[in-house]
């Protein structure tokens, strides 16, 4: 059994080429592209591969889109952004994984390394966070619009191999722009849903995603979060032992939280009639 592929993407093309070489394995490829200005669609095009365009509204929307209106020739799509990249061992995983998943087993699993400046940046990324990535048609779906979970009402099993990530292939002002906007996209969701309620036995849960929405409920109730967001990278987890990358992303990271804190406070303060 093989396995099919789906790509979002808008302006993605010191990206997408890479992306597609690394998944030319499969004989199912569909980019969902959000109606780039850039040479993406023709590029993708000129892979061979199908391209479907939807306008963009948020990103759970858009995933769900690609999962239930598009159809698929195999019964499991992974799903991919076009920054990463699909090693070959964990094609292999992939492809074996599926053909052995009990009726049942309907998500997929992976860990993703982080690269900066050439490097592995395992330790400043907070590895290991996993992703739900090789969904089973019409048995997953995505939740929250930005920073989106992925459910299932099946199964998840989880791949002991990596998909490779490269957040920074089109720059620093690229990163810092789209962290931007998701920082403004992150305050108004927390704003909208009243702070970040969370339960503390999620903490212990055996599932790491319910402990990764446990841990970043934790993180935003506690005071200086962006000082502590980086001392726990850099210093606890040991990002000073990968040199200027791990500095830098530690420090990027940190930024991006404090952002999300001060358009938080600012929302906050004019629902009151404060001034910022």
């Amino acid at each position: 059994m093989s396995v099919s592929v789906l790509i979002l993407t808008y302006n993605e093309a010191a990206n997408i080429g890479g992306c597609l070489q690394s998944v030319a394995w499969s004989d199912d490829v569909v980019v969902l592209d959000s109606f780039s200005s850039d040479a993406t669609v023709q590029i993708a095009e000129g892979r061979g591969v199908r391209v479907v365009q939807r306008r963009f509204d948020d990103y759970a929307s858009q995933r769900n889109f690609g999962l239930q209106h598009i159809a698929y020739r195999y019964p499991w799509v992974l799903m991919l952004d076009a920054d990463e990249r699909v090693p070959a061992d964990l094609q292999d995983e992939i492809v074996g994984g599926v053909s052995k998943a009990a009726a049942d087993a309907c998500l997929l699993r992976m860990r993703r390394r982080d690269y900066l400046f050439g490097r592995w940046i395992r330790r400043s990324s907070g590895y290991p966070t996993w992703f739900g990535r090789v969904a089973r048609i019409g048995h997953v779906w995505a939740e929250r619009p930005y920073n989106e979970e992925i459910k299932t009402d099946g199964k998840v099993l989880a791949l002991e191999r990596h998909l490779d990530h490269y957040p920074f292939n089109k720059g620093f002002h690229e990163w810092i722009s789209k962290h931007d906007r998701y920082s403004t996209l992150e305050a108004e969701l927390r704003h909208r849903n009243g702070g970040d309620p969370w339960r503390w036995y999620e903490l212990a849960a055996a599932d790491p995603a319910r402990r990764r929405i446990a841990l970043k409920g934790l993180m935003y109730a506690l005071p200086f979060r962006p000082a502590l967001a980086f001392a726990g990278l850099y210093l606890v987890r040991g990002g000073f032992l990968e040199g200027r990358a791990g500095f830098t992303f530690c420090l990027l990271r940190s930024w991006y939280e404090f952002m999300i804190d001060c358009k938080f406070r600012e929302l906050e303060r004019r629902k009151r009639g404060l001034p910022v």
